[in-house]
């Protein structure tokens, strides 16, 4: 049986723990958007920093790819795991665009149940990052993606029923939908790079 050469070079890994670790601070941004009492601009300036650090991050990634001629895994794996992260990063930003622009002033507190899935999904998965290296007990972080993921869904419908119930106005209704599936879409993204781990994982074992 061949053995596939592994480089030694952490720095792959490195990048993969620092992109990860900008989707921790991104998710804390985002929850500290839903407070009552945040400075929304303030808050929306800060998340455009992270989200211009994280770009950094992949591009840093991407460069790594393109001027190493042996990648820890399959180069197209590498995009597709940088890629996966900083989409997750631009769906939080776009949620807290979307509260500050739409001018949204009382935020229904099912969003809260929500963003505390999403700051969950950024803990364990900045924690995995560095395993990627050995590529040991990554199969719990997939699976508990997949149960954080599960829960968003339930949370998703719940909010929606709650939208539709008659309690706001049309224009509101409308607002808040968006900003209720941005953040769906943030789950979304935290299992879509779930899935390309397990792929890389699958791959190299």
């Amino acid at each position: 049986m061949g053995l596939r050469f592994r480089p030694v070079d952490s720095t792959f890994y490195d990048l993969f723990t620092e992109s990860a670790q900008h989707l921790v601070t991104g998710a804390g941004l985002l929850a500290e958007m839903l407070s009552d009492t945040s400075d929304r601009e303030d808050v929306a300036r800060r998340m455009r920093e992270a989200e211009h650090a994280a770009d950094e991050t992949t591009h840093a990634i991407v460069r790594r790819v393109n001027s190493t001629f042996v990648t820890p895994f399959d180069r197209e794996d590498i995009y597709s795991l940088a890629s996966g992260l900083d989409d997750v990063m631009d769906m939080m930003d776009e949620v807290v665009d979307q509260i500050l622009l739409y001018e949204v002033k009382d935020l229904p507190t099912d969003l809260s149940a929500q963003v505390e899935v999403i700051q969950r999904c950024a803990e364990v998965t900045a924690a995995a990052m560095p395993q990627l290296q050995s590529m040991q007990s990554l199969e719990e972080y997939w699976i508990e993606i997949n149960r954080l993921e599960n829960a968003g869904d339930k949370n998703h419908r719940r909010t929606l029923a709650n939208l539709f119930s008659g309690e706001y106005k049309a224009m509101e209704v409308l607002k808040l939908k968006d900003i209720v599936e941005s953040l769906e879409g943030a789950i979304d993204a935290f299992e879509k790079v779930a899935n390309t781990v397990e792929q890389i994982a699958v791959k190299e074992s």
